[in-house]
């Protein structure tokens, strides 16, 4: 039998991960990339994607 894990009872963790979400959509836009993608995976990997954002990816050239 599967028992989903409770998220844990301090909200504060999920309004952190939240907002590291939002800070990686600005840096992914800031980069002329998409902050919707970005903003998804970083709901999923949190500090990973914010590794991954400023490390590997290159700023894009914006339309001319």
């Amino acid at each position: 039998m599967l028992i989903a894990a409770p998220l844990g009872q301090d909200p504060g963790y999920l309004v952190g991960w939240g907002t590291l979400s939002l800070i990686n959509a600005g840096l992914a836009q800031g980069k002329n990339r998409s902050g919707l993608v970005w903003f998804l995976i970083s709901l999923l990997l949190g500090p990973i994607a914010t590794f991954i954002l400023v490390t590997f990816c290159e700023k894009l050239p914006g339309p001319q």
